[in-house]
């Protein structure tokens, strides 16, 4: 099981925008900052490390610069359809750019989902299935 994701971050306030943005209309909040490091998890409950679930977004403990991998994705489970437009719009407005508009995908339709890059370039999907 996944305890935490890492996405290197060139610019921390350009990437704290855009993750609060996404993040809020799926439901999850930053948790708190420690210097350029910012944690994320679920909304409501405690401030702490334990109760980041989701995402550090930070610049490279080795000092070098933030990069995104090539073929790498984090996808984020939505609760809705109209909260997966909401992330798409809300990422878009807060500096992402478009990788895929919001709308059903494969051959049945059964996957809703959307696809960003944040301000370094990591790609993300939120989606909701069924």
């Amino acid at each position: 099981m996944i305890g935490y994701v890492t996405i290197g971050a060139k610019d921390s306030a350009a990437s704290g925008k855009f993750y609060d943005a996404v993040f809020q209309a799926l439901g999850s909040e930053r948790k708190f900052d420690h210097g350029t490091w910012l944690f994320y998890g679920k909304q409501g409950g405690g401030k702490g490390f334990g109760d980041c679930h989701t995402v550090i977004a930070n610049p490279p403990n080795n000092g070098q610069e933030a990069t995104s991998g090539n073929g790498t994705m984090i996808a984020y489970a939505a609760p809705s359809q109209d909260a997966v437009k909401a992330a798409y719009e809300a990422g878009l407005a807060a500096g992402g750019s478009d990788e895929g508009k919001p709308g059903p995908r494969g051959e049945d339709g059964k996957f809703f989902g959307a696809y960003l890059r944040d301000p370094t370039g990591n790609k993300i999907c939120m989606f909701k299935m069924g």
